[in-house]
């Protein structure tokens, strides 16, 4: 079930909230639980069970760690949390790709498991393993009751695009949280704006991103238009579904960490992982990268540590050798900016945000292609190394009619918008405050108009 459906926004959800709301304090956290399995049994019932026995063995696993905390019992139970939870990932996610490029070495013919991939495994099984690794540092007690733990992990506003939610930054609300009007009021608010950028911004770059594959007559300008409609759909795709992650848990009295900081307007690679996807980075850093020894090693290791965390951030997403070459990409500008292009950069930001933007652009054009051939014709192309005419009538024709998406989306990826408004908020309080809620209530129809049409509506990170 997708947020930017009619199914989740006036049967699911308005069930949930009356549901929610209606039980004492004591139940709310095993009606979200209850609720979160039935969100996720939606699409997928037979996964429900292999969620239900990761959480166990999570809840399990924490109690065993922190009992025998100062024996090697507890290294042995937290090994047996990695392997449970990773050969799951390992199994549902990875199987058929480690199979195929074994047969490829081996000229065998062992064959495909063809396992559907369970939706939001990614996300929940590294907050399982976060929740794991804390008990074992002593940063967090392990959680007791089992109803808290189970909704922590399958809470069903951040399950499907994260941002992943750390036990940690949410244990005391399991226990106690706010619920308010205001606060509920926020969460409407944003949960609308995402829904806003995944469904008028996001869905439109789709169709010009999936015109220019099927295009017959490429050209170098098709070639630009299309990695940067790609790299700004991918951004107000998962943005906008953090958005509504964020509105969400707010309505439920939850405050989940923000995802994503304008990272198109970064001047350096390594700024530009600083905004986004930020509970990604923040978790292989803290749980990846540091325990390798971070930059606290030889220059040797150091590369090596770097290298590692974006080859594992690359088979993240996805269970092919684009994702892994993109991670690697970005590892190779990380330790170039780490060496030799730092103070250079600081110094001309205006030259290194231009160099961000190609360098990302170039990139989301290998993250997104269906093979490394048409990934490298598309980079060839906007090159001008492809034998492709400048621009054709086809490219001119589907640059006039999607324009005005182009540059509401460029403009929509900077802090602009927001600063404008703040502007106004404080000079116009009064009229804001009126202007707001019939803006939202706009925008929600719109949206509603849109998804009855039936219009294009995928969602990019059910992929990974």
């Amino acid at each position: 079930m997708l947020f930017s459906s009619i199914s989740f926004l006036y049967y699911f959800f308005p069930a949930v909230l009356i549901l929610y709301f209606a039980v004492p304090k004591m139940l709310k956290n095993t009606v979200l639980l209850l609720t979160s399995l039935a969100f996720y049994a939606w699409g997928e019932p037979k996964y429900v069970i292999l969620m239900i026995i990761s959480v166990i063995c999570g809840y399990v696993c924490g109690l065993l760690i922190e009992k025998y905390r100062e024996k090697n019992a507890a290294k042995l139970t937290l090994l047996a949390s990695c392997v449970i939870s990773l050969g799951m990932l390992g199994y549902f996610k990875y199987a058929d790709f480690f199979i195929t490029n074994f047969n490829t070495v081996t000229r065998l013919s062992i064959s495909l498991l063809k396992l559907a991939l369970p939706i939001g495994i990614s996300f929940y099984t590294f907050q399982i393993l976060s929740y794991t690794v804390d008990v074992y540092r002593g940063i967090v007690p392990a959680q007791r009751n089992p109803i808290n733990l189970a909704a922590y992990v399958t809470m069903f506003p951040q399950l499907i695009a994260g941002p992943i939610v750390r036990y940690s930054d949410v244990a005391r609300q399991l226990d106690s949280r706010t619920h308010s009007v205001d606060k509920a009021a926020e969460g409407v608010r944003r949960f609308i704006f995402g829904l806003s950028k995944k469904i008028f911004i996001a869905n439109i770059l789709g169709e010009l991103a999936g015109l220019f594959l099927y295009s017959k007559q490429q050209s170098v300008v098709f070639c630009w238009i299309y990695a940067a409609a790609y790299s700004l759909q991918i951004y107000f795709d998962f943005s906008g579904y953090s958005d509504m992650a964020v509105g969400l848990g707010k309505i439920l009295g939850f405050d989940f960490m923000e995802n994503f900081n304008y990272p198109y307007i970064s001047s350096s690679i390594t700024e530009f992982w600083r905004r986004w996807h930020i509970s990604l980075g923040s978790w292989f850093r803290d749980y990846v990268y540091i325990p390798l020894g971070g930059n606290r090693v030889s220059k040797l290791k150091w590369f090596r540590n770097i290298f590692v965390v974006w080859m594992l951030t690359g088979f993240w997403h996805g269970a092919a050798w684009n994702f892994i070459v993109w991670g690697l990409y970005f590892a190779f500008f990380l330790i170039l900016e780490k060496l030799y292009l730092h103070k250079f950069l600081s110094k001309y930001k205006a030259v290194g945000h231009f160099y961000v933007l190609l360098a990302v652009m170039v990139s989301f054009v290998i993250f997104g292609a269906p093979n490394f051939r048409l990934a490298f014709d598309c980079i060839k192309g906007m090159f001008g190394l492809a034998g492709l005419p400048l621009i054709t009538a086809e490219t001119a024709y589907y640059l006039r009619s999607y324009a005005v998406i182009l540059v509401i989306a460029v403009i929509g990826a900077t802090p602009l918008p927001k600063k404008l408004y703040t502007m106004a908020e404080k000079k116009f309080a009064a009229v804001t405050a009126v202007f707001q809620p019939v803006v939202i209530a706009v925008l929600f129809i719109a949206a509603t108009a849109y998804l009855v049409d039936g219009s294009f509506n995928p969602f990019l990170y059910f992929r990974f």
